[in-house]
């Protein structure tokens, strides 16, 4: 190995959600899970709350059957290595990745992830749509918003155990079984406070409603289709933000305001503030899901070849 190649990689975020990204365009990386969790330290590697791998939908035995329709794949790993089905703020950072790389052009395009086909508008104006810009950083200074179709909401019925609760300490609230292609807890609270430290997991119960883990996400009311979150994500713990997570927030919400689309025959729009910023969701009446907000890069650069060396092995 000691003849490998530096790995070039790039740091974005989305919302303060940041990832390490990895152009791997023909799909010759082999990442483990250790590899990815060293990247991913924040005091021993590069740091981020998860991996993007940027590889051709032709190349990557998972996205193959898609590459008709997407010419990308996002392999993502949360930052503990493990796989992970969709990252709605990774979507947009790799969306704006392709546009910086001049791999795509500003407007549409179609992006293939282990949840399915996501479809994504890269806004041409600097800046984005009032309000989809937080965090206290310059989101315009790298392109305009973009938008995710996130797909259609998914909330199981509950099974023989019954509903959903989570726990932190001696508290424990109903919950929100929502998926948005990847599993979501969502409980409404008094106070974001009320989640603890979120360093470790809450507990949510039944287990066997979600054999491969699951993100909890803890809610507030601000006003009138205006909620704050905060966020556990499986095999990352508490991130600045969670873009599926703000999506399920917003279904979970329209649900209990009775403004389901659904049900109204109206679309519907919900500002979702996260620690790290402010996304803006909607819903239409066939149930299609859109999430709106920045994405940035803020660096580039190459692995030292002998540290690489080691986190491969």
């Amino acid at each position: 190995m000691s003849n490998a190649p530096r790995l070039r990689f790039l740091k974005g975020h989305g919302t303060e959600n940041d990832f390490v990204i990895v152009p791997d365009p023909d799909g010759r990386l082999e990442l483990s899970a250790a590899a990815v969790a060293r990247i991913c330290d924040r005091r021993a590697g590069v740091g981020g709350d998860g991996l993007i791998r940027v590889v051709r939908s032709s190349a990557h035995p998972e996205a193959r059957a898609m590459a008709a329709e997407a010419e990308w794949f996002m392999d993502y790993r949360n930052g503990d290595g493990s796989i992970a089905e969709m990252c709605g703020n990774g979507v947009r950072v790799f969306a704006r990745y392709l546009r910086r790389a001049g791999l795509v052009e500003e407007g549409d395009l179609t992006i293939a992830t282990r949840a399915g086909l996501r479809h994504i508008h890269i806004a041409k104006a600097a800046g984005g749509p009032e309000g989809t810009s937080g965090g206290g950083t310059d989101e315009g200074a790298d392109g305009g918003a973009i938008t995710v179709g996130m797909g259609k909401a998914v909330l199981p019925e509950p099974g023989p155990d019954g509903g959903i609760t989570v726990a932190v300490g001696d508290r424990t609230w109903s919950a929100r079984n929502v998926n948005m292609g990847n599993p979501h807890a969502v409980a409404f609270v008094d106070d974001l406070a009320q989640a603890g430290d979120l360093f470790t997991a809450p507990a949510v119960h039944p287990a066997s409603a979600y054999p491969d883990g699951v993100n909890v996400e803890f809610v507030v009311d601000r006003g009138p289709r205006h909620v704050a979150m905060r966020v556990h994500e499986r095999g990352s713990g508490e991130t600045r933000s969670c873009g599926t997570g703000a999506c399920a927030v917003m279904v979970a919400a329209a649900r209990r305001d009775g403004a389901d689309p659904g049900v109204t025959g109206r679309p519907v729009t919900y500002t979702v503030d996260v620690p790290g910023g402010r996304l803006v969701i909607s819903e239409r009446p066939d149930g299609t899901v859109e999430m709106t907000g920045p994405a940035v890069i803020v660096a580039e650069g190459e692995l030292d070849s002998v540290w690489l060396d080691t986190a491969l092995d």
